[in-house]
Formats: structure tokens, C-alpha cells, sequence
């Protein structure tokens, strides 16, 4: 076979080498402006994390900062104040099984954030706040009876806030509020409070019935002495004035007349037969014979 005429293929032409320098060029000055720069947001700070020297020490406010590409990456914290619910189940002092609900505020310490990443990482409070609130409510429950749980309330809740306090500071969380937010006990000691509730009330009453006929009894007494005194008053009036009785008894055929006379039927009656008697009264008050 004769190759003496073939030509061999050229190689590429010298300006496609240098656009693909140019893209490649291009696109790395893109990717390191778009990764260079990352925003903290309010109510967070960041750390940094180098692919050679790990996690710095530095803590990054809010606002813009810069990184380098690919070596740095940022790791961004929520420092604002967080609710936490957790409920437990313990004994007190006197056996009595009791279900408490607490509701814990917190929040990780800004400063301490490079420790908090070494050691607990972004997941700290699953990690860290359901072991040592259920650790605190046990022993605090576990110090009062069922009944001083209800009396004194705030002490319990002032109790478990200083020992939760004391436990998350170290692990660098802070506590900002703690507040018991249900209690409930045993079906045998909630039907014992309400026995002696219905007891209280019925010793109540049983008081208020035994009152009441003191106080009657007492105004029976004190009707009865005016009712004596009075009519000492009228005997004495009597036997000092006869007319005192005749002024009586024209009061009443007065308002005997009164009543008559104002009712829609008509009566014509003696005055023999309603005993008034008033033709037979003088002015002395003597009757006549």
C-alpha cells in the first residue's frame, strides 16, 4: 500500500486551547466569589471550621465576613432563647408517683461556641437537657411529700432553676427561665385530695349550720325579752291611763274601716258586731254602765 500522498491530521487549533483556559479560569473566579462571603443573620453567631487548623477560636458576630473557598466552611449557631418541654415521672418523699412537666429556656453561651462544637455539636440540647432535667426532677420530687409539691410550688421550682443552672453551665448552656408547667399525681392520691376536700367542705357547712342556730337562737331570746318588755310597757300604760286602751282600739277600728272601705264590695255592718264598741268609749276612758 503506497502512503506516500496521505496527510496526517493536523492537531488542534491553537485558540481552542485557549478558551478552555479562559472557562476554566472563569469558572474558579466565580466559584471563589460566590463561596468567599457568608451572612450571620440576628440572633446568631458562627464559627469557622479550616480543612488544615480545624475549628478556630474566634467567634463571628452578625453580619458579612469573608472565607476562603473550599478551606473554610462557616458553622452558624441560633443563640436566642429557646423553649424546651420535657415531662418526667418520679417518686416523693412519701411514695407517691408524680408526673411533672417543665418548661426550660435556653440558649448556648456565645463565647464558649468553639467548645460547645468540640464536644456536643449543633444537636447540644438533644443531647445534653432530657438526661439532666430528668436527673434534677428526680432528686428534687424525691426530697418532698406529694402534699408540699402542691403547698409549695414555687420553692420546687426554685430549687430545680438552681440546680439546672449549675448543670448546664457545664456544658456552656445557659438558662434563662424555668417554670413547672403540669403536676399531676396517682389516681389513689388525687381521690384522697378530693375526699378531704369534700370532708373540709362538709366540716364547713356542719359549722356554718351550727352558727346559724347559735344566731337563731339568740334572736328568739332577744324577740321574746322584747316582747315581755312590751307588754310590761302596755300593762304598765294601762293600769297608769285607761284611755291608753281606748286610743288602742280606736287605731284598730280605723284601720278595720280602712280595709272596708277601700275593698271593691260594699258591707254594711253594726259596729255592735265587729266589737269595736266605740259608742260605749268616754273621754275619761271609763266605759258606760
Amino acid at each position: 500500500m503506497n502512503f506516500k500522498g496521505a496527510k496526517m491530521p493536523s492537531g488542534p487549533p491553537a485558540g481552542g486551547g485557549a478558551l478552555a483556559k479562559a472557562v476554566l479560569v472563569g469558572g474558579a473566579v466565580l466559584y471563589a466569589g460566590m463561596n468567599s462571603f457568608y451572612n450571620v443573620e440576628g440572633g446568631h453567631r458562627a464559627i469557622v471550621f479550616n480543612r488544615l487548623d480545624g475549628i478556630k477560636d474566634k467567634v463571628y458576630p452578625e453580619g458579612t465576613h469573608l472565607i476562603i473557598p473550599w478551606f473554610e466552611r462557616p458553622i452558624i449557631y441560633d443563640v436566642r432563647a429557646r423553649p424546651n418541654l420535657v415531662e418526667s415521672t418520679s417518686g416523693s418523699r412519701d411514695l407517691q408517683m408524680v408526673r411533672i412537666g417543665l418548661r426550660v429556656l435556653t440558649r448556648p453561651m456565645p463565647e464558649n461556641l468553639p467548645t460547645i462544637y468540640r464536644t456536643l455539636g449543633t444537636d447540644y440540647n438533644e443531647r445534653v437537657l432530657p438526661s439532666i432535667i430528668h436527673e434534677t426532677l428526680k432528686a428534687v420530687v424525691a426530697q418532698y411529700n406529694a402534699s408540699q409539691l402542691i403547698t409549695q410550688r414555687e420553692a420546687v421550682s426554685r430549687e430545680i432553676r438552681k440546680i439546672l443552672t449549675e448543670r448546664a453551665n457545664n456544658f456552656n448552656i445557659a438558662l434563662d427561665d424555668v417554670s413547672i408547667t403540669s403536676l399531676s399525681f396517682g389516681k389513689e392520691f388525687t381521690h384522697a385530695i378530693e375526699a378531704k376536700q369534700v370532708a373540709a367542705q362538709e366540716a364547713e357547712r356542719a359549722k356554718f349550720i351550727v352558727e346559724k342556730a347559735e344566731q337563731d337562737k339568740r334572736s328568739a331570746i332577744i324577740r321574746a325579752q322584747g316582747e315581755a318588755k312590751s307588754a310590761e310597757l302596755i300593762g304598765q300604760a294601762i293600769s297608769n291611763n285607761p284611755a291608753f286602751l281606748s286610743l288602742r282600739q280606736i287605731e284598730a277600728a280605723r284601720e278595720i274601716a280602712h280595709t272596708m272601705a277601700s275593698s271593691n264590695n260594699r258591707v254594711f255592718l253594726d259596729s255592735n258586731d265587729l266589737l269595736l264598741g266605740l259608742q260605749q268609749l268616754s273621754l275619761s276612758g271609763k266605759q258606760k254602765k
